[in-house]
């Protein structure tokens, strides 16, 4: 009988630490922050509905949208200064994916991190930019870094796979915070790697125009904001994008 009591209390034991275990596990994935696997179209079909012009007064033209195709015609731009799309919502760590095309001789960029506010005369004073460029403008004397693909002005793409002008190409870019973690996969290829902050970023930025930014614009802050506006940039030319999607990486 006292065998049996003993090996009662033993199960016992056995049994809430296996509770207590269950519990502590619960416990762990509600504390942290997860992946969230839902995309979320940017787009509407014949509106540009959550986006908006840059430092918009009411008086900026030159961005259309048909059928879930947004297109900046430079030659049809009104009102004065940068004329840019912003998204309206802001956003930290992604996953993005689109479609572009320019069209001969012009460029675009992908913008994260931008803040607007009247101090700062562009987008790209504050996020930094993934290049969109007509392949046929790469020549021996272009900086690498200024190719389609790369981290403007920051680091240069492993390998050129852009199509010419006036075909789509497509991008999948990453922007993980938490993880100081940025990633651009181009055609299906991976191209570029890069950190967000840090002293890797700090490296990156050396000798460049960003360092000392206010002697090339009157006010910036590049690179500072891991929390603002997602933006796709005029340019002289045609520029197109189409099938915008993202995924927000942490929840909240």
């Amino acid at each position: 009988m006292k065998y049996k009591k003993v090996l009662l209390f033993l199960c016992l034991i056995i049994l809430q630490s296996c509770v207590d275990k269950k519990v502590n596990t619960v416990d762990t994935k509600n504390s942290v922050k997860t992946y969230s696997n839902s995309w979320k179209p940017l787009f509407k079909k014949n509106s540009l509905e959550g986006w908006h012009y840059f430092q918009d007064d009411g008086n900026k033209s030159g961005w259309t949208v048909k059928d879930g195709v947004f297109t900046f015609t430079s030659e049809n731009a009104s009102g004065e200064g940068d004329k840019s799309l912003l998204s309206d919502k802001d956003y930290t760590s992604f996953v993005i994916y689109f479609e572009w095309k320019v069209s001969p001789g012009s460029n675009s960029g992908f913008f994260w991190g931008v803040k607007e506010d009247s101090k700062y005369e562009f987008p790209y004073v504050t996020g930094p930019e993934i290049q969109i460029l007509d392949l046929g403008l790469n020549d021996e004397t272009l900086d690498k870094t200024t190719i389609a693909g790369g981290l403007y002005g920051l680091a240069a793409p492993k390998k050129i796979v852009t199509k010419p002008a006036n075909e789509w190409n497509n991008y999948l870019i990453t922007i993980d915070q938490e993880k100081n973690y940025g990633n651009v996969v181009h055609n299906g290829v991976d191209i570029v790697t890069f950190p967000l902050r840090g002293n890797a970023w700090e490296k990156m930025l050396e000798g460049t125009k960003f360092v000392n930014c206010v002697d090339e614009w009157k006010y910036c802050e590049f690179g500072k904001f891991k929390t603002g506006k997602i933006s796709i940039q005029d340019h002289p030319g045609i520029i197109s994008f189409r099938n915008m999607k993202i995924k927000e990486l942490y929840a909240n």
